[in-house]
């Protein structure tokens, strides 16, 4: 086309791109004919071969073809549609248009000789396929694909067929001999058998229909996906390591090491840190001396004592004469911060800031002034600490709860709050513990301290799995529970996450187990109360007053109760893991023995039955982590959509886990021997991403 490499030709130039698709595939991150090269598929429809009409069965993704013996516009409930009977020598088959114009009404008529592919459902004419994808045939023996059909990421205004036809304008490109760059020095290329970059790149646009596809669909395991997945894995390291070295270049505060507020603070206590504690109080302690911004990520189980451990870091950074702010992804767990803090700063002299969404009028003005002057020494709050107004006189520490909850950007914009040259330190908690495997990769930019061991005296909770057929047997075990003194909690899940059907199903529950449970007093917490509401419940527990909490998953963290001693969870099959171990570990805070239900809805999948012996058998945060990522992915875990860069297109970080340590050596090797390489690697895979390291 123009003797330039491919990253190196605008898209501008494939036919049929003008400024308005151009500024749509932008909106993807494709400006480059190699960018869209590398949008890979995320998964493939088999097209390869034409299913008889009578042989397709409700739920079935198929490829069918025939000819239209009736066509028109039909008005139901959910108003008009075109409705197309389609018939082949094995039976009849409706497609329906919710969506329509003239012209395509025109073309849809009786006699078209049709071939679409979509999902077969049982509609009001019996099996239909709505909005299918179609093509009107010349004749019944017009060709099928050789190759799968990729089905690519789109926007608004682009659809499937044009994205693709971009893509094979590239491919016809990159066939013809125009350059995609090798960016991978010889020494790794000898890894993986030398295997050549554009094959690998056009056997993931059209693979064989006998290429191996795993549950994801993008690949496999085949050699072509696993070289691709090897650079992108490359690529993510590459970003975040340079995201830790530009970091480390920044001034940042170095805080006292008097330490009186923080001896102040732990002879306060009523029980003595853990070994565990003091070490990673240590490491954190030798950070904030430094001079470079701490990026740490404070690791440990369910009621570990990690907040302990921020608490005296926060400390650290009032006595230093700087702020500290505490950010949590719920109010629930911003309020529980909220009392602890109070609780042991509040006699110490110190002054505590609140901000959420909620907090407004004269309440948010004072704070907001507060922190501006400096009068305010610790901010906790919600998201609300992102929001524009909120500045600090000299932020020095920025403590982040359930750091998978929020975006890397998210975590990196927080800086810009600081006031003043100094960039502040940055310690990140979690209570899921991270698998290995994912924080080599997703917390590659953060130094890694972990408590692992539980303080004295906690004992952890029996589990036990029923079916809802002794339900009567559990609610009657809540009555023994209660009446003996002791608190209990009864968790509703559903599979839609919609809080109005959460707070419904939890009302139901509620109302249900307040007749059968005749003296006991029942509380109600989701997350639709008001959270005056909520505040009020959540004290009336903690103080004993409400003997039985019926409540969402809005108590998965943050919620503290000794005499709580029994948890029921329904219908725990719908939940992960490390969601569920969450969950249990509201429970064993006190001295007495405490126990978890999971209430399970038979019939159970082998997966559900897997997950649930999991969680049975094993208290280990860090293999519940390692299994739940075995059996859900990345993604699931860390909520793909909230970790910036940990979206991939071809890797799957719990299938590569074995490549983890290649990629991390490959990654110093690169860096020391060839650097220029880098730069070129992260834009072709993270594009605008790389950004991240500017924020």
């Amino acid at each position: 086309m123009t003797g330039l490499p491919l990253d190196q030709i605008p898209v501008d130039k494939l036919s049929g791109v003008g400024p308005k698709i151009q500024a749509r595939l932008a909106d993807l991150g494709i400006e480059s004919v190699q960018d869209l090269l590398f949008h890979l598929p995320f998964r493939y429809e088999d097209r390869t071969r034409v299913t008889p009409i009578g042989r397709a069965a409700v739920g079935d993704c198929v490829q069918v073809q025939g000819k239209i013996v009736d066509s028109g516009v039909e008005t139901g409930r959910r108003g008009r549609s075109l409705r197309c009977l389609l018939r082949d020598d094995s039976g009849m088959l409706s497609i329906r248009f919710y969506h329509f114009n003239r012209f395509q009404q025109g073309k849809l008529a009786a006699g078209a000789l049709v071939r679409c592919f979509g999902e077969v459902r049982y509609g009001r004419s019996g099996a239909e396929m709505y909005h299918p994808e179609y093509r009107l045939l010349a004749g019944e023996d017009e060709a099928v694909p050789n190759t799968l059909t990729p089905v690519y990421s789109t926007v608004d205004g682009l659809h499937q067929h044009r994205v693709r036809g971009f893509v094979g304008q590239a491919l016809v490109l990159l066939a013809e001999g125009e350059k995609l760059p090798e960016l991978l020095p010889e020494s790794l290329l000898r890894e993986f058998g030398g295997i050549d970059l554009a094959e690998s790149v056009r056997l993931l646009h059209e693979p064989p229909p006998d290429m191996e596809l795993d549950f994801t669909g993008r690949g496999g395991n085949s050699p072509a996906r696993q070289r691709l997945a090897f650079e992108e894995l490359l690529a993510h390291r590459l970003c975040m390591q340079r995201l830790k070295r530009d970091a480390g270049r920044l001034p940042s505060p170095r805080f006292s090491i008097r330490q009186e507020l923080p001896k102040r603070f732990a002879d306060s206590l009523p029980f003595r840190l853990t070994g565990a504690q003091r070490r990673a109080y240590r490491e954190i302690r030798d950070d904030l001396a430094g001079g470079a911004p701490m990026m740490r990520l404070l690791q440990g189980d369910v009621g570990a004592g990690k907040t302990v451990v921020a608490a005296l870091a926060a400390l650290l950074a009032i006595e230093s004469d700087f702020q500290a702010c505490l950010m949590a992804p719920t109010e629930i767990l911003a309020e529980q911060h909220l009392r602890n803090f109070r609780r042991w700063c509040e006699p110490l002299g110190l002054r505590l800031g609140w901000l959420s969404g909620k907090t407004r009028g004269k309440a948010r003005d004072e704070v907001l002034g507060e922190l501006e002057s400096g009068a305010c020494d610790l901010l906790i709050g919600t998201h609300a600490v992102f929001q524009e107004p909120v500045r600090f006189r000299r932020l020095g520490l920025i403590v982040v709860d359930e750091q998978h909850r929020f975006g890397v950007h998210q975590r990196l914009a927080l800086r810009e709050k600081a006031g003043g040259a100094l960039r502040p330190h940055q310690l990140v908690m979690t209570a899921t513990p991270i698998p290995r495997t994912l924080a080599m990769s997703a917390y590659a930019d953060l130094d890694c301290s972990v408590i692992d061991e539980l303080p004295p005296g906690r004992k952890p909770a029996n589990t036990v799995v029923h079916s809802q057929a002794r339900r009567g047997e559990v609610i009657a075990r809540i009555a023994a529970n209660c009446a003996a003194g002791r608190q209990a909690y009864w968790v509703c899940t559903l599979i839609d996450e919609s809080e109005t059907l959460q707070a419904q199903a939890a009302e139901a529950t509620a109302a249900e187990l307040g007749q059968a449970l005749a003296g006991i007093r029942v509380g109600l917490v989701h997350g639709r109360l008001k959270p005056a509401e909520k505040a009020e419940v959540m004290d009336s527990f903690q103080q004993g007053r409400i003997q039985l909490l019926v409540a969402t998953t809005v108590i998965e963290v943050g919620v503290d109760v000794a005499n709580a001693s029994l948890m029921v969870i329904e219908n725990p099959e719908r939940l992960g893991l490390a969601q569920l171990h969450q969950l249990r570990g509201r429970v064993g805070r006190g001295a007495e023995q405490s126990h978890c239900v999971l209430l399970y809805q038979p019939p159970l999948s082998e997966l559900s039955r897997e997950r649930l012996r999991i969680i049975r058998e094993t208290h280990d945060g860090f293999r519940i982590a390692e299994e739940d990522l075995r059996l859900r992915g990345p993604g699931q875990v860390l909520g793909t959509r909230q970790t910036g860069m940990m979206s991939f297109r071809v890797a799957d970080i719990g299938r590569d886990s074995e490549m983890l340590d290649q990629v991390r050596d490959a990654c110093d090797e690169l860096l020391a021997s060839h650097p220029d390489v880098a730069e070129p690697l992260v834009r072709r895979w993270i594009g605008q991403s790389r950004d991240f390291g500017d924020v």
